[in-house]
């Protein structure tokens, strides 16, 4: 019996999401469960062909297994992988070959790898391995990035309640890959938002999966045309997708976590139409 689950969802353009109430927003964009015990849960998204998910071994080794709008025989054949651990001390077998990964280091595995088993070490403590996904045109070394090996930005400032920590993981620079890049912003005590000044890219789209929400706090994610804004509310350990037209940007209740993932046209970071944050609607 599989223990893979997708769903599919399409692209829609800011026409049809000016339209849109709460529930058909969040039934959209929002991703509300990713770790279900010993499940690997996938969302396979029509903006870049994009693929989300989280895969949770609580009591068992799970093995990556292709799903069918992927049409091949292995889930990496013409796809790459990028995966950051947010759970206790894990381990991945790419090929036969184990890299231990512990909490908030990611790795990156390449096109044209045929096998990827997820492992828990301590199955009282288990991982949770949070996972995004992108075509892949060639096939780049598998690579794992600790949090010493990421290119870290401080930015914002606490009088703007922005001050936080970029951990740019795999990017351009620091690890070969054919559009998928992803990384890791920390609030710090006392900020709330983050990516602010807002930004679209109509080059590439993006995730965003919110971590270390406290208990009984939430984010608050902003979406949608610079000049006609939306939002969605959401709780820890849950992820929104982000169509190239759109913003994203959020405020909690509180100071948090997100892993970022991006893929489409190019590989330059800075590659974005900032918006002055007075201009915003």
């Amino acid at each position: 019996m599989s223990h893979t689950n997708y769903e599919v969802r399409y692209a829609i353009g800011p026409d049809e999401t000016r339209q849109a109430g709460t529930e058909k927003l969040r039934s959209e964009f929002l991703i509300e469960k990713l770790f279900e015990a010993d499940q690997i849960n996938l969302v396979y998204s029509h903006y870049d062909r994009y693929i989300a998910g989280g895969t949770f071994p609580a009591s068992k080794a799970l093995a990556l297994e292709t799903i069918d709008p992927l049409k091949s025989e292995n889930f990496l054949d013409r796809r790459e992988i990028g995966i950051i651990n947010v759970g206790g001390e894990g381990k991945i077998w790419v090929d036969g070959v184990a890299y231990d990964l512990n909490y908030k280091e990611a790795l990156y595995i390449g096109s044209g790898t045929k096998d990827v088993v997820f492992e828990s070490k301590d199955l009282s403590s288990p991982a949770k391995f949070y996972i995004n996904s992108a075509p892949a045109h060639q096939s780049y070394p598998t690579k794992k990035v600790t949090r010493e090996k990421a290119n870290i930005l401080n930015l914002g400032t606490p009088e703007t309640a922005n001050a936080r920590t970029v951990n740019q993981m795999i990017v351009s620079g620091i690890v070969d890959t054919c559009q998928l890049q992803m990384g890791m912003t920390e609030l710090k005590s006392g900020s709330v938002w983050n990516t602010m000044p807002a930004h679209v890219h109509d080059r590439r789209m993006e995730v965003y999966f919110y971590i270390e929400v406290p208990k009984d706090q939430s984010v608050c994610h902003f979406m949608g045309p610079t000049d006609e804004t939306r939002h969605i509310w959401m709780q820890n350990e849950q992820a929104v997708i982000s169509a190239p037209w759109s913003i994203h940007s959020g405020a909690g209740t509180s100071n948090y976590t997100f892993i970022w993932g991006m893929a489409g046209e190019n590989l330059d970071y800075g590659d974005m139409d900032v918006c002055d944050i007075n201009q915003l609607k």
